[in-house]
């Protein structure tokens, strides 16, 4: 039997913030290029727990502090072309302090928008995963499988 050997999947998270019975969702897409929607978040750097690793992507992302909660849904997804493969481990997570400024800027320059949607909107919306949505206002558990990236 033969093994093959790839890349390591990349560890992300994610916050999903629900407010006034909005949900906080970003374009992390630099230059406007996708329509996808997905809660803030990103890579884990070493040494630092997953909830601290959140609340600063959160912060970067959107200016806002959060309190990061129980772990949600886990997502992950991958690029056969470029073997690039990510686990995502959603967190509730509750609003400490701040509000959505339109000047606000990524210092990473990844997200190009940040906005509140209602139920109603996620429906019209690109929103990745797809079970986002739903298990934000279950408060269920979720697990998405393996699906492709989606530019």
């Amino acid at each position: 039997m033969s093994i093959s050997i790839g890349k390591s999947p990349r560890l992300a998270v994610r916050g999903i913030l629900i407010h006034q019975d909005r949900l906080l969702l970003v374009n992390a897409w630099a230059n406007h290029k996708s329509s996808l929607w997905c809660a803030p978040g990103g890579g884990v750097e070493c040494g630092q727990s997953l909830p601290n690793n959140l609340e600063r992507e959160v912060k970067e992302e959107t200016g806002l502090t959060v309190q990061v909660g129980t772990p949600c849904l886990v997502n992950e997804f991958h690029d056969p072309k470029s073997q690039f493969h990510q686990v995502e481990v959603f967190f509730r997570c509750r609003l400490i302090s701040g509000h959505l400024d339109s000047e606000w800027i990524d210092p990473q320059g990844v997200v190009s928008k940040r906005q509140w949607f209602t139920r109603e909107e996620t429906e019209m919306a690109n929103i990745k995963p797809s079970s986002l949505p739903k298990i934000a206002w279950a408060g269920d558990f979720g697990y998405d499988p393996l699906e492709l990236i989606v530019f």
